[in-house]
């Protein structure tokens, strides 16, 4: 076995999350184009096409550049491309495979026009559109005359429109992923009416994060779902209802390195080893701790340093030195991208992947 700290994916679990989600699609008659972020690997983008995606979602050019040399051939980064450098990369990358990129800006279309001009081609582009999440996007209201502007630039071909929203609503976290879930699909489709009303090509609305993906593909005239997180699952979307915590196939695995109170216990894994960005107590979820320990289920991850997670446990639990304890974290995706390795368990037989796709070059 691996030393410990290191993140451990169970492919059984990770191949029953893929062919739901492909099913969940293809029943609602929409793609699933599913975002890279989560496990960044070439391999495991191929298993979801494999299983019936059309694509892949990426949220950096460098993620696009690695899932392309190994063989990716239809890839969506769905983030705005604002610097020279990086719009001639992309327009390279574009001769190659069939590649759309994100904007949100007149500046940021016009840097990808004139780049896609010097290098003799024609981008794909989407534009994003800011839902009520408050990230990037272009305001609701201000889209149509964005996209006449974008539509109007040489070199640039603008096929569809996206969003993120995630399990929110006005803004807000919510608990209610159906209506969330409707209302996004149903705040892009009939904006796309309103782009093709004033004569813009609209053919993409591409809507729908992991908790609201399944209700938003029921929304006529969406197209294309993105997911992420359901490949692995994590203790949020547990909480979510989206799935179990059985389902969650993604498990940090760390050792007790000591035991110095009958109330708590340290193991080798810290915020370089598990993601902190979903706070415990954050409302709707009000998650306890940073993960969910299966060996000890009332134990709680409660606090981190670098090198050390600081778990209070009942007086009575039997952990010792030495002990693995196997976390499920909060947010997967971010605590993939805190490792260089994951370990890939099929049976009783681990392989130790890269994680090549981490954009560490930009």
């Amino acid at each position: 076995m691996p030393d410990t700290p290191y993140l451990l994916i169970d492919l059984h679990k990770t191949g029953a999350n893929i062919e739901a989600m492909a099913q969940t699609a293809k029943a609602c008659g929409v793609k699933l184009r599913p975002h890279a972020k989560t496990h960044k690997l070439p391999s495991m983008a191929k298993r979801q096409l494999e299983a019936g995606a059309s694509g892949i979602t990426v949220a950096k050019l460098s993620e696009a550049e690695v899932m392309a040399a190994a063989g990716i051939d239809d890839i969506f980064i769905a983030y705005p491309i604002v610097t020279a450098s990086k719009a001639e990369r992309a327009a390279k990358l574009s001769g190659t495979i069939r590649l759309i990129v994100g904007a949100d800006s007149y500046e940021g279309s016009l840097i990808l026009s004139e780049a896609a001009g010097r290098a003799g081609q024609t981008l794909q582009v989407r534009l994003e559109i800011d839902t009520g999440f408050k990230r990037t996007g272009v305001p609701y209201e201000d889209a149509v005359a964005l996209a006449q502007r974008i539509h109007a630039l040489p070199h640039l071909n603008l096929t569809g429109i996206y969003t993120f929203r995630g399990a929110s609503i006005g803004g807000k976290p919510t608990l209610d992923l159906e209506r969330a879930g409707l209302e996004e699909g149903e705040l892009m489709v009939k904006l796309a009416e309103r782009l093709r009303a004033e004569g813009l090509p609209i053919v993409d609305v591409s809507v729908g994060s992991t908790p609201t993906g399944a209700f938003a593909a029921r929304v006529p005239g969406v197209t294309e779902i993105r997911p992420g997180t359901y490949v692995y699952q994590d203790r949020m979307q547990a909480k979510l209802g989206v799935c179990t915590l059985a389902d969650c196939a993604a498990v940090v695995v760390t050792t007790v390195v000591s035991r110095p109170s009958p109330d708590y216990c340290v193991v080798d894994g810290g915020s370089k080893t598990f993601a902190t960005d979903v706070q415990p107590g954050t409302e709707p979820l009000q998650l306890q701790g940073f993960g969910h320990i299966v060996e000890f289920p009332g134990a709680v991850l409660e606090r981190m340093s670098e090198e050390h997670g600081i778990i209070r446990l009942d007086p009575e639990c039997p952990a010792k030195v030495g002990d693995r304890l196997h976390i499920i974290p909060n947010h997967i995706c971010s605590t993939v991208n805190l490792h260089n390795y994951v370990y890939l368990a099929d049976g009783e037989r681990i392989e130790q992947v890269p994680v090549s796709a981490r954009g560490r070059l930009e």
